[in-house]
């Protein structure tokens, strides 16, 4: 579904990535976890066309995407829910919505139902179906992360990148985040998630990768991590 071989990226002259290498199968949720500054939102970045890779291969479906712009990855199916949220501000929560299926509305994606679709969103995160002609610069932190998250969704994507979903959130809606992030597994979405509560992160996910100064130290199967004792001294707790 997702394939990242060898990638390297930074920013001017300062590499930050050093060739990692990340598969997103079909279906299943893959975590990247990680010190602040191992060069995880550089991945995504470099991923969703962000940022320009200095080496390696990025491919989604098979279709290689390292080079391209946004927006023309974004067509192929890439959603990226970045760092920060990023909602517009002085939009509505429903025109939020709508932008994120903006590739469906103009033909560059499958259109599909795209009405159901906003429904079914909405009806996912129900803090947003309260507040559906609210400007999403006036919602809470927590909203407007949901809010992201299903701008994303609305894609109908391939795969989703999410970016720190929890990041700044009281520990209620971490909870309410984390069980959103499920309930879009159960449903078949596809997901690379980078996340700073690394237990939350490799509770939900199938496959989890362990990045270091923007080298792949450790990965493997979700549960094997958790129980990893070098994992659970340095990012756990353990």
């Amino acid at each position: 579904m997702l394939s990242i071989k060898n990638l390297e990226a930074g920013y001017g002259k300062v590499q930050v990535l050093h060739g990692i290498s990340i598969h997103v199968p079909k279906g299943q949720i893959v975590t990247l976890i990680g010190s602040n500054g191992a060069g995880k939102t550089t991945t995504m970045r470099a991923i969703s066309g962000m940022i320009k890779p200095t080496a390696g291969e990025i491919s989604l479906n098979g279709q290689r995407v390292d080079g391209l712009e946004s927006y023309t990855i974004t067509k192929l199916g890439l959603a990226h829910s970045p760092e920060g949220r990023r909602v517009f501000a002085t939009m509505s929560v429903t025109d939020n919505l709508l932008l994120g299926a903006f590739p469906r509305l103009t033909g560059s994606r499958p259109r599909g139902d795209v009405e159901s679709d906003l429904q079914r969103a909405l009806d996912m995160f129900p803090r947003l179906k309260e507040r559906t002609h609210q400007l999403a610069g006036t919602l809470s932190g927590g909203e407007q992360q949901m809010l992201a998250m299903a701008r994303a969704i609305m894609l109908n994507p391939e795969v989703v990148l999410l970016d720190e979903p929890s990041m700044g959130l009281a520990p209620i809606l971490v909870e309410e985040v984390f069980n959103i992030i499920s309930r879009l597994k159960s449903q078949g979405v596809t997901m690379l998630l980078v996340e700073q509560f690394a237990a939350a992160a490799l509770k939900v996910a199938d496959y989890g990768y362990v990045l270091e100064n923007g080298r792949i130290s450790v990965h493997g199967a979700a549960e094997k991590l958790k129980n990893d004792p070098a994992v659970k001294a340095a990012y756990l707790g353990g």
